[in-house]
């Protein structure tokens, strides 16, 4: 059931080997029934800053199910560090009598299904945030052409802002004058894997994944195209192009936000030294003298 819960897609009917407890029959009743069973499960957590990552979630409540009966259930689960994040699901059952095996078939979960989105290739992405979360629907559901067709136009309409921020880095880690240039003239291209064939110089390595240009690799999914492709060799590119996409993504924020960190580290260690050497006022003027000085010093009256 942890399995079925955590990683079957919705759409999908499963056999699950533990899917209930006991059974039990009614009093005065010929029927059965028994519970689901509802083990602690591990799931994303977005809430900030307690979470932000895989937490245990525990389930609210017993749902009690009887034999030869389609069962619709709602499930509710609450992530245990925080008690805030809910996550829903809708599932119907069919349990076999005096077993605790049976069939369970996922109608929808919320929030969807699937690994959570990067924030940072969220924010790279911009006004095609729906699009791209289309595809994410359509490859949690196999649909492989569909998501690889989402991708390749996410990226492709968003390939100016991809290739300014790959710009950015660029002058933030003082490249070399021609790849910059090189990349401004790659983003006037109308197509992203045209922009990436008029690239010769490549990207900073501090950009490269497992030691490979991404923009290599974006470029050699994307002209695989969709003629031709079965729907499962589609969806396997369309899956490489969003963990490449966002895994790029991160490591341009990374670069982004260590040169930030680095700049007011530096901006507060030259504050910091400024204050110290600001001259007190005997430093500008030695021929004064402290006001309770002897020389300063009143008679006392007669």
């Amino acid at each position: 059931m942890r399995e079925f819960l955590e990683k079957v897609a919705p759409g999908v009917t499963a056999e699950v080997a533990d899917l209930c407890g006991d059974w039990h029959s009614y009093p005065g009743r010929g029927d059965s029934y028994t519970h689901l069973k509802l083990p602690e499960i591990t799931l994303h957590c977005d809430t900030q800053p307690s979470c932000g990552g895989f937490r245990l979630f525990d389930s609210q409540g017993t749902h009690e199910i009887r034999a030869k009966v389609s069962e619709l259930k709602f499930l509710k689960y609450i992530c245990k560090n925080c008690s805030k994040s809910v996550k829903l699901f809708s599932l119907k059952i069919n349990a076999a009598e005096n077993t605790r095996t049976g069939k369970a078939y996922k109608f929808g979960e919320l929030p969807n299904f699937g690994p959570p989105n990067s924030p940072r290739l969220i924010t790279l992405i911009r006004d095609q945030r729906d699009l791209f979360l289309k595809g994410r629907r359509a490859e949690n559901q196999g649909m492989g052409i569909a998501a690889f067709a989402y991708y390749r136009r996410v990226i492709d309409d968003q390939r100016v802002r991809i290739f300014d921020e790959i710009i950015k880095v660029c002058q933030r880690l003082s490249a070399d004058e021609s790849i910059i240039q090189e990349l401004t003239a790659a983003k006037n291209e109308s197509q992203f894997s045209k922009a990436i064939e008029s690239v010769k110089h490549g990207i900073p390595e501090a950009l490269f994944i497992s030691g490979q240009n991404p923009l290599t690799l974006l470029h050699s999914a994307l002209s695989e195209g969709l003629h031709g492709k079965s729907d499962e060799e589609c969806l396997e590119n369309a899956t490489n192009i969003r963990i490449v996409m966002a895994e790029f993504a991160e490591r341009m924020g990374q670069v982004l936000k260590d040169e930030a960190e680095l700049s007011a580290a530096v901006s507060r260690l030259l504050n910091k030294k400024s204050a110290s050497a600001k001259p007190t006022l005997s430093e500008t003027n030695p021929s004064s003298e402290p006001a309770n000085s002897e020389s300063t010093k009143l008679d006392p009256p007669a």
